[in-house]
């Protein structure tokens, strides 16, 4: 079992950056597939990027590719969202999620919410035009 704690959310104007962190604790993130999800007011949760260890399986939403990147630093068993040319739309409260522990080898994540056992407490993001 894992726990997941989000932060690094915060107000920007549109066109700035911000990097969103998930700390992870009570296991390794690389037994799980993760994912980063955000929901805006009256909007179903979305699936933004998921993968399993930084695999070649990753998915990315098409809202935000070329613009989201992930990294992680395994030391910290942290993982990060580096969120670039910022929009209105992209206001939202964002979530770090995991499933798992997975024994496949390099398994495809879902993008669906429901897949997801394990949420962080989520972190906001408001961006100004």
């Amino acid at each position: 079992q894992v726990q997941l704690v989000e932060s690094g959310g915060g107000s920007v104007q549109a066109g700035g950056s911000l990097r969103l962190s998930c700390g992870v604790s009570g296991d390794t993130y690389r037994r799980y597939c993760m994912g980063w999800f955000r929901q805006a007011p009256g909007k179903e949760r979305e699936g933004l990027v998921t993968f399993y260890d930084f695999g070649e399986r990753t998915y990315v939403a098409d809202s935000v590719k070329g613009r989201f990147t992930l990294s992680r630093d395994n030391a910290k068993n942290t993982l990060y969202l580096q969120m670039n040319s910022l929009k209105p739309e992209d206001t939202a409260v964002y979530y770090c999620a995991a499933q798992g522990p997975l024994t496949l080898h390099n398994p495809y994540c879902p993008s669906g919410r429901s897949a997801y056992t394990y949420w962080g407490q989520g972190t906001q993001v408001t961006v100004s035009s």
